[in-house]
């Protein structure tokens, strides 16, 4: 899929930076220039003996708790997807999953669901289905480009593990 091509056909201009390639969060902090927006992370995940596959994307700094995730969306217990599910899917490989490869679903086989900070933010960061750059997506964009690849967002307030303490 040529996504610039996708979203300058539907009019969405989004700021684009370059940077080396990221595979973690981590990295994008040393890596990736300062940009406007919300920093996210995408986990694709499969439901219950993988029969759903789920992309949620949650603020960067938080861990997401996947047992309270799979309960709260009456999936039961969520598990990371392979990368030939992530390819098949959304098109993308591991590194490079981003809520922008929702345009490779056209078979409408994966959910979405997105942290409630990240959907009031007034815009987001994310990965243009590679991991050498980094998009800004302003909020308008964000409802824009869900509606025409017909990927309605269950926002919620996504669960977060709670850090054990680490005794001596």
């Amino acid at each position: 899929m040529d996504l610039r091509g996708f979203l300058i056909e539907h009019g969405m201009f989004l700021d684009w930076h370059e940077h080396p390639a990221v595979m973690t969060c981590a990295q994008s902090d040393h890596l990736v220039p300062a940009l406007p927006g919300a920093k996210a992370k995408n986990l694709f995940l499969r439901g219950k003996k993988g029969l759903r596959s789920l992309l949620v994307t949650a603020p960067s700094d938080r861990h997401v708790d996947l047992r309270l995730l799979g309960d709260m969306l009456g999936l039961g217990r969520l598990g990371f997807a392979s990368p030939e599910r992530l390819q098949e899917c959304l098109g993308v490989t591991p590194g490079s999953v981003s809520l922008l490869a929702l345009v490779n679903d056209t078979a409408h086989a994966v959910d979405f669901v997105m942290d409630r900070s990240l959907w009031e933010a007034d815009a987001i960061q994310a990965h243009p289905l590679v991991n050498t750059a980094t998009c800004v997506i302003p909020h308008e964009d964000l409802v824009r480009f869900l509606a025409i690849t017909r990927h309605p967002a269950r926002v919620l307030d996504i669960p977060v593990q709670l850090e054990t303490l680490e005794t001596p």
